[in-house]
């Protein structure tokens, strides 16, 4: 072997140990490669809110993922198949190799754990509570009332303009207790001047209760500020339910 031949050989030898030496550190050294994150399976629905949160944590976190639709229309989220993976036939499903996760914000805190760059919870313990409580917040007292599920149960009790009233009457109830959460933490964004896990359950909220429900938002300016600041987001934008591939237009 020549000493050229010799040095290209080791030179090789030390590239390949440091790429696995970052893969070790960072496993999403290796998203080029596609040997951690190409894993990475989401179950998701267009138009679902839930579904929202996780695409656009995954892009923040810069996270790629394959996306499977499941569309809720035409009830595929009842096939033998999807219910293998969530027996409550929900959206969405994140499935990380052999780990199946549902529910948005147990996802959520899969990621955060699993893939901790781009973090979305501050370190400062009063901040990182604010967050699981803004989160917590929207996942159960707000977007539960007005599945469609629900809706469609009350418009068949009671009339169609009962099921817009109660939709609303629950959302804005949510929006002025977070108004009040959030004033004294507020900046860009709702607890600061970073984008952390409040924002990411927040915004999908906010847009579902301006496009589908007609909420007034002039009755709550802070969380108008925050969504107008979101809504600028690059990542937020390309996670929109018109930008999936199983968007109906």
């Amino acid at each position: 072997m020549t000493h050229r031949r010799a040095f290209y050989f080791k030179f090789q030898q030390h590239r390949t140990q440091l790429k696995l030496e970052l893969e070790t550190r960072n496993p999403m050294a290796a998203k080029d490669g596609g040997d951690v994150s190409s894993k990475i399976a989401l179950y998701s629905y267009w138009q679902s809110s839930c579904s929202w949160r996780v695409r656009f944590a995954l892009k923040l976190k810069g996270i790629p993922y394959e996306y499977k639709a499941v569309n809720l229309g035409k009830g595929e989220q009842f096939t033998p198949e999807f219910e293998k993976l969530n027996p409550l036939h929900k959206v969405p499903v994140l499935v990380d190799g052999d780990v199946v996760v549902s529910d948005s914000y147990a996802i959520l805190l899969y990621l955060e754990e699993k893939y901790p760059q781009r973090a979305l919870l501050p370190a400062d313990p009063q901040r990182k509570a604010l967050n699981l409580q803004v989160a917590s917040i929207v996942s159960s007292s707000i977007q539960p009332l007005h599945m469609l599920s629900i809706l469609k149960l009350l418009e068949e009790k009671v009339g169609p303009q009962e099921r817009l009233l109660f939709a609303q009457t629950n959302i804005e109830k949510g929006f002025l207790a977070l108004e009040k959460l959030l004033k004294d933490f507020v900046g860009k964004y709702a607890t600061g001047e970073e984008v952390y896990m409040a924002d990411v359950f927040l915004a999908p909220q906010i847009a579902a209760a301006i496009e589908r429900f007609k909420i007034d938002m002039s009755k709550f300016p802070t969380l108008s500020r925050i969504y107008e600041s979101l809504n600028a987001l690059p990542e937020f934008l390309a996670t929109s339910p018109e930008n999936q591939p199983d968007a109906l237009h």
